[in-house]
């Protein structure tokens, strides 16, 4: 599944592939993506803030989708529709974003909404860690909407 999501968003959002934004490792908890530094870097020698508000964007946005898949939808409709950084230290190396899973209470309701009213919203949070130290945290807010409703 992780192989079709990391096609799915270089062919369907370039920014990602100009980005080389990649899909780590997706777990029962979190999933992990990482992009290389040398090419999300600004004038101070450090990961550009644009690049690391893309990667939470996105990194949140792909569990969305992740989760929608193992719910047994096919979503195509998925938006972020609130969200906020907060950029805390410096990020000097390889960008690595680790995107929380919601519980289970949290992905049953999901479901539920999703099931009566073809769409449903959710709470994703993700951060973006260095040398075990939290340079970037991230909570927003996505919508999905069936497609076929």
């Amino acid at each position: 599944m992780i192989n079709t999501l990391q096609n799915k968003l270089h062919e369907e959002i370039p920014l990602t592939k100009m980005m080389d934004i990649k899909i780590n490792s997706y777990t029962d908890t979190n999933l992990i993506t990482t992009a290389p530094l040398d090419i999300n870097i600004n004038d101070k020698g450090t990961a550009f803030g644009g690049s690391l508000s893309t990667m939470t964007i996105i990194s949140s946005w792909s569990m969305c989708w992740l989760i929608s898949q193992e719910l047994g939808f096919d979503s195509k409709n998925i938006v972020v529709i609130k969200n906020e950084n907060s950029y805390k230290r410096p990020v000097t190396k390889d960008i690595v974003c680790y995107t929380q899973k919601p519980s289970n209470e949290e992905l049953q309701i999901l479901k539920t909404k999703l099931e009566k009213k073809g769409s449903a919203s959710i709470k994703i949070y993700s951060k973006i860690i260095e040398d075990d130290k939290e340079c970037v945290s991230f909570e927003g807010v996505y919508v999905i909407k069936l497609d076929d409703r």
